[in-house]
Order: structure tokens, then C-alpha cells, then sequence
């Protein structure tokens, strides 16, 4: 078969163009490290870069989202903690206001000194988050969550917590009713108080302490149950008598001793004192519904007033020191639950740098360029256009007319 020297000629040509834009594309490859640059290159490699790329792309945000939660949650721990530290100093300035030394004037200067510490807790209360909302604004609250009205402190945000709406639900907020208003009363299973007297209509002359359960199961099955304990006749000679004011029976009944434990349906009780002939003291079931600000309201008003008996003053330091206790635990739970979430979020963020870490490895398996095998297959490509070119240089000198004029 005969080749014309023309077709010989751009046969050569275009093979030289082809190995110069093959070597074009190694040294672009060589530049960018990056052997895949356009999904032509490998559609299959640039589909599993892109599925790398969009799983990095939702771990930064679920980064992003855990820093926001954890900030939201360390200024929470940190409030708690400058809360229960507030408590700890109510708590003993009401143990300080039982000493029967202390005159009324005495007092007023503790209910002061208390003011100051109420004050300080509403602070708290409505801590700003430092993003334009609040650490205890529930789901969110223009507003501070907490108002200080006439009739008390009330919780004026909306009850809940906000998230950051990803797979793993970061908290973002803390909810203030459950931290500052839903603590448990009494001991935690009823709570006990002075009634007043069935036929003058008085204070007790005696008070009773704050209880406890001496057997679990019992008291299970009648925790629903209200209670009222009498003091009938004048000492020494007093009895006394238990009524399940829930269903109006009688339960329980005997010879008055100050201090004695009076025992009934699975809990234990004492009075302590010189009661007079009708003074009552009751017992109602323990509920959700102790509010900080109102135990520390209560106590800063019973310390200002005057003229108290002993046993009323007994009563006041007894009930006032169960509920700080109360109050303080409910926080303490609520701060405990939110360090819990800190411990929480430095495992998913191990769990999410990991994850990250996997999938930019998969990208980079998937377009980036393997250096060492570039640079040689550029050599390689470079040595053969070398070739190609002197190869051309030799044959067009080939030619006929070149053959004769030589």
C-alpha cells in the first residue's frame, strides 16, 4: 500500500499534538495534585470525592452546632455553680437566725443580708448567653425569662429547651422552670408544717421536724395521703393523734413526749416542744413545685417579722433550712445533667473528628494524585514526545526532493 508523504507528515503531527496535550495534562495534574479535576477525568472517582466532600460538609456544621452547644452549656454549669455557692450563704444565714439569742433587729439585718443574695440569684436567673438570648430561657425568650412582680418572681419564658435540630440534637438552652421552680418540697417525700390551733386559732407552741421515711414500700402505697397530727390536754399529761385527713380515719394515737418519733404508715415525725391543748401540725404529700425565689421570699419575710415565740422561730429555721436544702439539690441535679452533656459532647466530638478525618481520606483517595507515580508517568511522557520529536526531525529530512538536492 502506498503512503502519501502529506498523510505521513500529519499522522506525525497529530501524534505530537496528542503526547504534548497528554504531557499538558500530567503537569497540570503535577500542579494541582489533584488527579481528578473535572468529573470527564473519572466520573466514578469524582462521584465518590463528591460524596466525601458533602459528608464533610454536614460534620463541619454538626462542629459547628457542638461548639454552640457546649458554649451554651458551660455558661449554664457556671451559673449553677455561682447559684449554689448564693444558696450556701442563704443557707447559713438562716441557720444563723435560729440562735435564740439573736433579737428581732438582729434579724432584720439577716432578712438584709438575704435581700442581697435574692438579688444576686435573680441575676443569675436572667444571665444573658452572650448571642442575644438567655442561659435559662427555655425555648427562648426576648425578654428576661425571670420578672420580679409584686407577688413574686415568676418564670415568664417558655418551659422547654432549645436544640440545634441535627442528627445528634445538641441542647442549646436550659430550661428555668425545671432548674429554679420545680424542686422537690419537703424531704422529697411529704412535707410537714405547723397548722394552727383547733380552738384558739394560733401558731403552735410547738414545731415538728421534717420527717422521714422508715419504711419505702409502705409509704409508697400512701404517699397520695394527707396527714394532721393533734395535741389534746396540758403537760405533762398530753396525748396525741394521727388522722388521715384524706380519708378522714383515724390512724394512729398515744402519749405526747417532746422529741418522740411518731411512727404511721411507713414515715417517722417529731414534735418537739411544750404544744398547747389543740395545736395541729400537718403532713401533705411532696410535690414538684418548689420555687427558689419563693423559699428565699418566705424566709426573708418570717425574719422581719416581730415578736415570734421560740417555737415559731424553731418552726421557721427547721422548715426554711429543709427547703434551701430542697432547692439547692434541684439545682445541684439540674447542674450535674448539664455536665453530664459537656462529658456527652467531648465524646461526639472525638466521634466527629474522626469522622471527618475518614471521609477526608476517602476524598483524597478518590481525586488527589498519587506524586510519585505522576512525576514518573511525566518523565515518561516527557522522554517519548523527546523521541517522537526527533523522530519527526529524522523522517521529514526523508523526502524525496531533499534525497535529490542532497
Amino acid at each position: 500500500m502506498r503512503i502519501a508523504t502529506a498523510h505521513q507528515y500529519d499522522t506525525a503531527i497529530a501524534t505530537l499534538q496528542r503526547r504534548q496535550e497528554t504531557m499538558q495534562q500530567q503537569q497540570q495534574q503535577l500542579t494541582s495534585g489533584k488527579r481528578v479535576q473535572m468529573a470527564s477525568d473519572d466520573p466514578t472517582g469524582a462521584a465518590r470525592a463528591e460524596r466525601a466532600l458533602a459528608a464533610i460538609g454536614r460534620v463541619e456544621a454538626n462542629q459547628r452546632a457542638l461548639e454552640a452547644s457546649r458554649n451554651s452549656m458551660t455558661l449554664a454549669e457556671s451559673a449553677l455553680g455561682d447559684a449554689n455557692e448564693l444558696l450556701q450563704q442563704a443557707r447559713e444565714t438562716v441557720m444563723a437566725a435560729g440562735n435564740a439569742s439573736y433579737s428581732d433587729a438582729e434579724r432584720q439585718g439577716l432578712a438584709n443580708k438575704l435581700k442581697g443574695i435574692r438579688d444576686q440569684l435573680l441575676a443569675i436567673a436572667n444571665r444573658p448567653d452572650g448571642a442575644g438570648g438567655y442561659i435559662f430561657s427555655g425555648q427562648g425568650a426576648a425578654k428576661p425569662p425571670f420578672l420580679d412582680q409584686a407577688t413574686g418572681v415568676n418564670y415568664v419564658g417558655v418551659s422547654g429547651v432549645i436544640q440545634t435540630g441535627n442528627i445528634d440534637n445538641f441542647q442549646l438552652s436550659v430550661d428555668g422552670r425545671t432548674a429554679w421552680e420545680q424542686a422537690r418540697s419537703g424531704n422529697g417525700s411529704f412535707v410537714t408544717d405547723a397548722g394552727l390551733n383547733a380552738i384558739t386559732g394560733n401558731p403552735p407552741q410547738a414545731w415538728i421536724d421534717s420527717g422521714r421515711v422508715i419504711d419505702p414500700q409502705l409509704q409508697q402505697a400512701n404517699q397520695a395521703n394527707s396527714y394532721s397530727i393533734s395535741i389534746s390536754g396540758t403537760a405533762p399529761s398530753q396525748t396525741y393523734s394521727v388522722v388521715n385527713t384524706t380519708t378522714g380515719a383515724g390512724v394512729t394515737g398515744g402519749t405526747y413526749k417532746t422529741g418522740q418519733a411518731i411512727t404511721f404508715d411507713g414515715i417517722s415525725v417529731s414534735v418537739s416542744g411544750t404544744p398547747a391543748d389543740g395545736d395541729v401540725f400537718t403532713i401533705a404529700p411532696a410535690t414538684n413545685s418548689l420555687k427558689v425565689f419563693d423559699v428565699l421570699d418566705r424566709s426573708i419575710k418570717e425574719l422581719q417579722t416581730p415578736l415570734r415565740s421560740n417555737a415559731a422561730i424553731a418552726q421557721s429555721n427547721s422548715g426554711r433550712l429543709r427547703d434551701i436544702d430542697a432547692v439547692m439539690s434541684g439545682l445541684q441535679n439540674v447542674r450535674s445533667q448539664t455536665g453530664e452533656r459537656l462529658n456527652n459532647l467531648d465524646g461526639t466530638e472525638s466521634r466527629l473528628a474522626a469522622l471527618r478525618q475518614y471521609n477526608t481520606e476517602e476524598r483524597s483517595a478518590a481525586e488527589d494524585l498519587d506524586m510519585v507515580q505522576g512525576i514518573s508517568e511525566f518523565q515518561n511522557q516527557q522522554s517519548g514526545y523527546d523521541t517522537a520529536l526527533k523522530t519527526y526531525a529524522m523522517v521529514q529530512r526523508m523526502s524525496l526532493f531533499q534525497y535529490i538536492q542532497g
